[in-house]
């Protein structure tokens, strides 16, 4: 069994791998240090993963404190992040595999579109919308942590873990998505 950390659509910029004390004056809100609630929620976990919208490079470093990091460039993204990671990628964890993507265009409709980006995946890590959302269609879970850091569109600030069990076979239990509210 394997344990993922999933978040998406951090935007933070202005900070630099160099600058440790960027990384607490950045993400203090309301008394809250995101970096506190990702040593706590993301605890044990054995990889993150980002779903875009990660602004600039030196996020991904300071997440690699955590676990090792997998991310896909989203449409908010500095041009370095674009050289960097590529707006799409499948991972094999556990022999499952899972799409990343950002998504794009509105809110509506947006598991339509991202579904049509991938063949036989299991799941699909998305963000774009700030929306939490965990949804099987069609033996997919479609899994959106939300944003920590911002609210627009979104109802709390949140991110996710999602659970792979290779040993279960039906596919809710061996996927399971949960979102952690953390605002």
């Amino acid at each position: 069994m394997k344990k993922i950390g999933v978040i998406s659509d951090t935007h933070l910029s202005g900070g630099t791998w160099g600058l440790r004390s960027a990384w607490n004056k950045i993400l203090t809100r309301g008394g809250n240090v995101l970096k506190d609630i990702l040593a706590r929620e993301f605890q044990g976990i054995d990889l993150i993963v980002h779903a875009g919208d990660i602004v600039e490079l030196w996020v991904l470093d300071l997440l690699r404190d955590f676990a090792p990091v997998e991310a896909v460039a989203g449409n908010m993204d500095s041009p370095e992040v674009h050289q960097e990671l590529p707006p799409k990628k499948v991972l094999e964890v556990e022999g499952v595999s899972i799409g990343v993507i950002h998504g794009s265009g509105p809110p509506q409709g947006i598991i339509e579109r991202i579904s049509r980006e991938f063949s036989e995946v299991e799941a699909i890590l998305f963000g774009h919308t700030h929306t939490p959302c965990e949804q099987m269609r069609e033996g997919v879970l479609f899994f959106n942590p939300g944003s920590p850091t911002d609210r627009f569109f979104a109802p709390f600030n949140s991110l996710g873990i999602l659970t792979v069990d290779s040993s279960q076979s039906n596919p809710t239990q061996r996927l399971q998505g949960h979102i952690i509210r953390v605002d």
